[in-house]
């Protein structure tokens, strides 16, 4: 099949590389010529573990491309997946101008360009949007740009189920394929497309798809918080929260993952806070209260609050930050919690040293640029190349990364006051004079 993957981000590049690593003739389009330019030389433009590999085979084997023209991703396309980004607004409501722009794009090259081989094209929606929207926006948009043309083309919601730092694993094991369609040349146009994964392809009505992203990452950013809740308690009464929540997750009959239910740090990055924020303008404006869900954001709030006080108490003016994205293994610094420690320490005076495996100021573009260059705009001078340089002379470290390299300079360093936001740095970390759980 001849596919267009509109969007080149985290969720975009994954997708692409991976239907053109398994012989599909993939096409991706982005605003961003940077972006374009990257996949052109056979590297991803975003960093995420095993990507560059398959971008580099795919590029060199003619099955991937990319472009900034989208009538040339959509000549004789089969099926065109939307993957750009779906922020918050101001009041938390999804801004949903992107999506707009790609189907209005779509239209427009499908009404001037060639028709697919099949005669009817397929237009599914990936990137996470309110229930209601591909009936209610897309299909309208699509139907008024392609009105008296003859062109034939149908939709779906099929969204996706991406881990950034594991989303090429995630893609080959997903949990479940779901396309929300009523329109069967386009479920078979899935089917077809993903036959290579060992799943089947689930066909629900659109609302159904759409809101089931909403669940699940309602739900996993519950679970952060909820063992966060629990720990702060659990700490002043002497108990350790980490075995606590591991016996906890041994019942895995209700639904429980255990990759979320650890005791740590804030959740942040470019999914789970703005989904939130998201599903809860929805309930305001439809007169539903949930306040399970509203108290997630202050209790997600408080952890951070709590870290920030507990630096200002320990009377240190030098700080080390050993891991700046929400996550390792990914250079996604978007709402990442560290970031916001590290912005409000700043403005507060302290004399800031970050350390990140994996980001690489040259490295950001698009909307992860434009996140840090707000709220660190000196990245780069406050960054060292390794762990030790933003050790030395420090008085306190903040530790959310937990590679060998980390571990070593830990070790050699031994700063006067540790504090550990994951847990998981083992027991000689954990033995050192100066460490402290951040909640156990």
């Amino acid at each position: 099949m001849k596919v267009a993957v509109i969007g080149l981000g985290y969720v975009g590049t994954v997708t692409a590389a991976c239907l053109a690593a398994n012989g599909h003739d993939v096409w991706g389009v982005d605003v961003d010529a940077a972006k374009v330019a990257e996949i052109g030389l056979g590297r991803s433009p975003v960093a995420e573990p095993g990507l560059n590999a398959i971008v580099a085979q795919a590029v060199a084997d003619g099955t991937l491309h990319a472009t900034t023209s989208c009538p040339e991703a959509l000549d004789r396309a089969d099926i065109s997946l939307i993957c750009v980004g779906t922020p918050s607004t101001r009041n938390g409501a999804t801004d949903l101008s992107h999506i707009r722009h790609a189907v209005d794009d779509i239209a427009t090259s499908l009404r001037t360009g060639l028709a697919p081989d099949s005669g009817r094209h397929a237009l599914v929606v990936r990137s996470t949007v309110p229930p209601g929207t591909v009936e209610d926006i897309v299909t309208p948009a699509l139907a008024a740009g392609l009105a008296g043309t003859g062109v034939s083309a149908g939709v779906a919601m099929c969204p996706e189920f991406l881990r950034e730092g594991s989303g090429v694993t995630d893609f080959y094991a997903p949990p479940f394929i779901i396309a929300g369609t009523a329109d069967t040349h386009v479920s078979n146009a899935l089917i077809e497309l993903f036959r290579f994964l060992d799943k089947p392809v689930q066909i629900v009505d659109l609302r159904t798809a759409e809101a089931l992203k909403y669940a699940c990452n309602a739900f996993h950013a519950t679970k952060v918080s909820f063992a966060n809740e629990l720990s702060r308690l659990f700490r002043l009464l002497g108990a350790d929260s980490r075995q606590v929540m591991s016996l906890f997750c041994q019942d895995d009959v209700l639904n429980i993952s255990p990759s979320y239910l650890r005791p740590g740090f804030a959740f942040g990055g470019s999914c789970l806070p703005k989904d939130l924020r998201s599903l809860l303008h929805i309930a305001r404006v439809s007169g539903v209260e949930m306040p399970l869900l509203a108290g997630t954001l202050s209790t997600n709030e408080i952890v951070i609050s709590d870290l920030v006080d507990r630096v200002i108490a320990a009377d240190v003016r030098t700080v080390a930050l050993l891991g700046l994205s929400f996550k390792s293994a990914t250079d996604d610094l978007r709402e990442s919690p560290n970031v916001e420690v590290a912005e409000r320490l700043i403005g507060k005076g302290f004399d800031i040293r970050i350390y990140d495996q994996v980001v690489n100021p040259a490295r950001l573009v698009g909307t992860n640029r434009r996140y840090v260059d707000a709220k660190l705009p000196h990245l780069g001078r406050l960054l060292a190349s390794r762990p030790d340089e933003a050790l030395a002379g420090a008085d306190l470290a903040i530790v959310s990364a937990g590679d060998p390299a980390v571990i070593d300079a830990l070790l050699t360093a031994q700063p006067r006051h540790m504090l550990d936001l994951n847990g998981r740095l083992g027991p000689q970390i954990e033995g050192l004079p100066g460490y402290e759980g951040l909640a156990w």
